[in-house]
């Protein structure tokens, strides 16, 4: 048996590019009082087809969050950036954000719809 040479491989990936903003706490006071703003505009975004999944970073062992991780669908660098500036933490200054391009290459997702009660589970 012969080992497939990796460009072979790769041609059959998906190779999506998706941006990965990866944020820390800027200043302390006034995350709470931001926080609805900044949950409403995830939300919108997931509506409107921009995120791709978003949560919480935690240290290993860790029961509290150091940081916090997005990951948007953008044409380009340029468009992901303003959709990290346009999120009410980082316009407020009370998180700074790092920006990354991701190649999503492998992986799969699993989700079952039930049609009896008109559900969806994701995972699993």
């Amino acid at each position: 048996m012969s080992a497939q040479k990796p460009e072979d491989l790769y041609a059959s990936m998906l190779r999506q590019s998706l941006y990965v903003i990866t944020t820390t706490p800027a200043r302390g006071p006034g995350m709470q009082e931001v926080l609805p703003a900044h949950l409403e505009y995830q939300i919108r975004m997931e509506r409107d087809g921009i995120l791709f999944g978003a949560g919480p970073l935690f240290e290993e062992g860790a029961d509290v969050p150091y940081g916090g991780m997005i990951i948007v669908r953008a044409r380009d660098e340029a468009e992901a950036r303003e959709i990290a500036d346009a999120d009410p933490f980082h316009a407020a200054g009370l998180r700074r954000y790092d920006l990354r391009r991701w190649m999503l290459n492998e992986g799969s997702m699993t989700f079952t719809v039930r049609y009896s009660d008109q559900t969806a589970v994701v995972g699993g």
